[in-house]
Order: structure tokens, then C-alpha cells, then sequence
């Protein structure tokens, strides 16, 4: 994954001008090794063999840390990507249902044409329907999903080696058996690697005995390398619309309140109503993520009303001080 652009870079409206105290907070890269562990993403290189539900488990016991979630389960015998939330970052897990991408061998039962194989594989492009297979976690029923690109890098003999871009949710393995079935031969799927899992790719990838590794040298005094491989949760939500917003909304946002236009200092350009956008201080700490109510522009414009409904909160109350007033205490000042 590449380092997103840092939010002040990004929002380019500046609504008002507003300056942050040191006091408070701290920008991702300057937290404490353990608030870095407990607000940080890891991108595990997952081994065939354990479930995810093991490697997140081991993820855990490494790092020390009570809570941990991964974002996409892989089968036992599949491999690569599997991103893991630590600790507050596990919050995120519903915002990574994007895009996937697998390198796939599909064994075919008998051999076929090749030209007829890949133009059997393009009308697999596109909108295609899928029943979940039997050892499945969801509802068995059909439901359609988009395979963006098939893209056949290598056939010999039975076997064919290839990339496939699809929508989450996706099954390759009954994607391989319904191209078979279109063939006339038959086929089924031998291997199957993750290569990414939107926003991560391979170029991130962690594997677990090197999270091993960086995690006894940071208990032997040096924890460089655990900075390394672990990602500041800012990092895994790049890819979303953002707005800075004022220290004295903070705090407000953190205790589940929408945001409103006198909060907000700058506003990335694009933005528009039903997107979903992070919240972040001057400082470039996610405070929450929410839904926009208004687009870049008549947030830009607005003077009051609510521009984002806040659907998650990502930061502990009481990090930045008390910037608002409850409604007893705004009622006791308009009876003076």
C-alpha cells in the first residue's frame, strides 16, 4: 500500500484558519510504540494452513494485545494478504469491502483450445451470479458479484495460471467451477493466492515470524522495526474523502455528535452528499468517520447546520478538552 497523502495536504478548502495545541493529541507517526500497537494495522502475509481466525489469534498473542480482526476471511489452504486491526482499529472493520484480486491455478479436467479458454473466460467478465459454496459463513443464496478482469498469464496442459479482479464477496473457487462447466471439461481450483485486498497489496505484506521478530527487539529496546511493519490505522483509510476539523469539535465528535459547519477548518475538494468521509485533526489523528449531509462546496459555504452524520467513532473521548456545551448548560446561559 502506498503512504496516502497526509488529510492537510488533501483539503484543499480552507473554511477557517485554526491552530492546534501541543498539549493535546499527537500526529500518527510520534505516538507511543504501544498506542502505535493499539491503533495500528498489519498486513500478515497469511501461510496455507491456519484458518484466519488462528493468524489473527497468533497476531494477538505476539503483540500482547486483548483485540484484533481481520478484513476479508481466506480459506485454510489460501494464501497472501489478510489485513489485521489492532486494538482500536478494529472499529474499521466494515470499511474494507472493496476491491480483491487473487492469482489463481485452475486445473481443467480435460485439455482445451486456448483461444476458446480465454474467450470463455472474458464472458465471466462482468456481472456474474454465485451461490455461496457449503462451508460458507453467509446465507446460501444467489446473489451476483463483479468480476472486473480475467487475465489468463500462463497455460500447460490442464493447468492455468490466472490474475482475477473482482468485487469482495466474490468465490473463486466456484468461479473456476462454473468455467469448466462452460468449457465442457470441467474444472476446479488447485491454488489460490490473495494479492490484494483494497487499499493493501503484497507490497506491505508482514509475515508472522518477522512480527515475531520486531516484537522481541522491541523488548530488547529497539522498536524500529515494529514501527515498520505496523501501520498507524490513518494509513488503512487514506483511500476515503477527508476533513480537518477544529481541537474544539474533538471532543464533541468522540462522544458520537454529527458534525457541524462551525467545527470544520478544511475540506478535501469532491466530497459529495452519501460519501463516506474521516474526520481528522489538524494534527492528522482519525477522530471518526461519518456521512456526508452536504458536498466540498455548501460545506465550504455553510455557516451552520450539521455537514456529516457521524456513524463511527475512532478516537478515546477526553483526548482533546471539552470544546461544547450540553444542552442543561446551553439553557442555564440563554436564561441569564
Amino acid at each position: 500500500m502506498i503512504k496516502p497523502e497526509k488529510p492537510l495536504e488533501r483539503c484543499k478548502l480552507e473554511k477557517t484558519f485554526t491552530s492546534t495545541d501541543p498539549q493535546y493529541g499527537c500526529a500518527p507517526e510520534a505516538r507511543s510504540i504501544r498506542e502505535h500497537i493499539e491503533r495500528g494495522v498489519v498486513n500478515i502475509d497469511k501461510p496455507a494452513g491456519p484458518t484466519s481466525h488462528e493468524v489473527v489469534a497468533w497476531v494477538k498473542d505476539i503483540l500482547e494485545i486483548t483485540k484484533a480482526a481481520h478484513t476479508g476471511t481466506l480459506d485454510p489452504k489460501v494464501t497472501g494478504v489478510l489485513p489485521v486491526l489492532l486494538g482500536a482499529a478494529t472499529k474499521l472493520a466494515d470499511t474494507f469491502v472493496g476491491d480483491k484480486e487473487y492469482v489463481c491455478v485452475m486445473r481443467l479436467h480435460r485439455e482445451v483450445n486456448e483461444d476458446k479458454l480465454r474467450d470463455v473466460c472474458g464472458e465471466f467478465v462482468g456481472e456474474i451470479y454465485q451461490r455461496p459454496p457449503l462451508k460458507s459463513a453467509v446465507k446460501r443464496q444467489i446473489r451476483t458479484r463483479a468480476v472486473h478482469y480475467i487475465e489468463i498469464k500462463e497455460v500447460e496442459g490442464k493447468d492455468v495460471l490466472m490474475q482475477v479482479g473482482c468485487e469482495a464477496g466474490t468465490y473463486i473457487r466456484m468461479l473456476c467451477h462454473h468455467i469448466g462447466l462452460a468449457l465442457g471439461v470441467g474444472a476446479h481450483m488447485s491454488q489460490l493466492r490473495r494479492t490484494k485486498s483494497f487499499p493493501f497489496t503484497e507490497d506491505t505484506l508482514t509475515r508472522l515470524h518477522d512480527l515475531k521478530d520486531a516484537y522481541v527487539f522491541f523488548e530488547e529496546g529497539d522498536e524500529s522495526l515494529l514501527r515498520e511493519l505496523i501501520m498507524p490505522m490513518e494509513y488503512a483509510v487514506g483511500h476515503l474523502p477527508c476533513i480537518i476539523i477544529k481541537d474544539s469539535a474533538v471532543d464533541a465528535i468522540c462522544h458520537g455528535a454529527d458534525l457541524a459547519a462551525p467545527g470544520i477548518s478544511r475540506i478535501e475538494e469532491g466530497i459529495n452528499i452519501g460519501d463516506s468521509v474521516v474526520l481528522y485533526t489538524v494534527k492528522g489523528e482519525a477522530v471518526g468517520r461519518g456521512e456526508a449531509t452536504l458536498n466540498s462546496e455548501d460545506m465550504y459555504r455553510a455557516e451552520k447546520g450539521i455537514c456529516v452524520e457521524t456513524k463511527k467513532v475512532l478516537m478515546k473521548s477526553g483526548t482533546y478538552p471539552k470544546g461544547w456545551k450540553s444542552k442543561a448548560k446551553q439553557a442555564e446561559v440563554a436564561e441569564r
